[in-house]
C-alpha cells in the first residue's frame, strides 16, 4: 500500500548559480517538476510514495531517475521516451527570490505519457493520489492523467490537486481556467496559490475565493500566500495561518514542499482510517497545527537553491518551529 502516488512532470530546473569570471550567468542543474517535488518532500518526512511520468532517454532523464530513487520514491511508473528529450525549465529569480519560468517542451517527454503505461498497482493501492495541471496542457498526457485520476478515485483514493499554473504552457489563460475548473468535481483536496485562486474565481478576497472553490467540489481548499502564510477552508472551519520570516533566496518548490508536508501530516493523523471522512472530521485546531508545520517546511525550502535538493528534514522544521515559539 502506498501513502501517496503522483502523476505528472519530472524535469530539470536550471536555476541561477552565479556568474563565471567573464560575468556570464551560470545555471545549476536541479531536479524538479511539481508532482515529483511533492513526493520528495513527503518521502523525506517518512512514508511510501510512487511516481508516474515520462522522461527522455538522455542524461537528464537518467539523472532524474537516480535522484528519485535516492529519495526513496518508487519509480516503476517512470517511463523512458526513446525519441523525445526530457523537459527542461530555466528559472529566473528577482531580488526577492520569486521566480519566472522558460520551458523547453515542444514537445517534451512528459506530455507523451499514455494510458497503457500506467502500472495498475500504483493507482489501485494508494491512500492519496496527486496531480497537477501541467500534464493537462497537451495530449496524450491530458487524457492519461484524467483517466488515471478517475480510476484512483473509483478505487477509494483521496484525490489531491495543485494546478501549479504556468502561463507559457497554455494556449490561453481562458483555456487554462476552463481545464482546471473542469477537474474540481473530481478533487477532494485542493491547493492553490492566491494568484491561482484569483485566476479561477476572479476573486481577490481569500475567504470569498476559497469558499467559491469549495462549492465546486473539493472538501478542503488551501490557499498559499507566500511569506504571509496560508489560508484553509475545511468542513471544520476556516483560518489564516501566518508564515515564517526567513532569508529567502529561491522560492522554487516552496509550494510543493508545503503540500507534501501537509499531506504527510494528514496521513500521520489518520494513518488507520485515511479516507474522505478523515478530511471531514479533522478539527479546525488540527488544520491550524498542520498548516503551520507545512508553512515552516515551505519557508525553509526558500532558503536554498532548487526544489528537491532544498527540501528540509524533520529536525530542521522542528528547529524553526521551536525558535518561533521562543521569539
Amino acid at each position: 500500500m502506498y501513502d501517496l502516488v503522483a502523476i505528472g512532470e519530472c524535469l530539470i530546473d536550471f536555476t541561477p548559480a552565479g556568474m563565471n569570471d567573464q560575468g556570464i550567468q551560470l545555471f545549476g542543474e536541479n531536479p524538479g517538476g511539481a508532482p515529483a517535488n511533492v513526493l520528495a518532500m513527503y518521502t523525506r518526512l517518512g512514508g511510501k510514495t510512487g511516481f508516474i511520468g515520462r522522461v527522455g532517454d538522455d542524461g537528464f532523464g537518467k539523472y532524474l531517475g537516480k535522484v528519485m530513487q535516492n529519495a526513496h520514491i518508487d519509480i516503476r511508473g517512470m517511463q523512458v521516451d526513446k525519441e523525445i528529450p526530457t523537459t527542461l525549465a530555466f528559472v529566473q529569480l528577482d531580488e526577492k527570490g520569486d521566480r519566472s519560468f522558460s520551458f523547453y517542451r515542444k514537445p517534451g517527454a512528459d506530455i507523451r505519457l499514455t494510458k497503457n503505461e500506467i502500472p495498475a498497482d500504483l493507482i489501485d493501492h494508494t491512500a492519496i493520489f496527486h496531480f497537477g495541471s501541467v500534464s493537462l496542457t497537451d495530449e496524450p498526457s491530458r487524457s492519461t492523467t484524467l483517466d488515471t485520476v478517475s480510476a484512483a478515485r473509483k478505487n477509494g483514493s483521496i484525490i489531491s490537486f495543485d494546478p501549479n499554473y504556468r502561463p507559457l504552457l497554455w494556449k490561453s489563460e481562458s483555456k487554462a481556467r476552463e481545464t482546471i475548473l473542469s477537474c474540481l468535481d473530481k478533487v477532494h483536496i485542493l491547493k492553490v496559490s492566491d494568484e491561482e485562486m484569483t485566476l479561477l474565481t476572479g476573486e481577490t478576497n481569500v475567504e470569498k475565493g476559497a469558499s467559491m472553490l469549495r462549492t465546486m467540489g473539493p472538501i478542503l481548499v488551501v490557499v498559499t500566500m507566500g511569506e504571509k502564510g496560508a489560508y484553509f477552508d475545511a468542513p471544520a472551519g476556516t483560518g489564516m495561518v501566518p508564515g515564517f520570516a526567513v532569508n529567502s533566496i529561491d522560492t522554487t518548490g516552496a509550494g510543493d514542499s508545503f503540500w507534501g508536508t501537509l499531506l504527510n501530516e494528514l496521513m500521520k493523523k489518520h494513518s488507520q482510517d485515511m479516507n474522505v471522512k478523515a478530511i471531514e472530521t479533522t478539527t479546525a485546531d488540527e488544520w491550524i497545527s498542520m498548516v503551520r508545520y507545512a508553512n515552516a517546511a515551505a519557508a525553509l525550502t526558500t532558503t536554498k537553491n532548487g526544489a528537491i535538493p532544498s527540501m528540509p528534514t524533520v529536525s530542521e522544521i522542528q528547529s524553526i518551529l521551536n525558535h518561533s515559539l521562543k521569539a
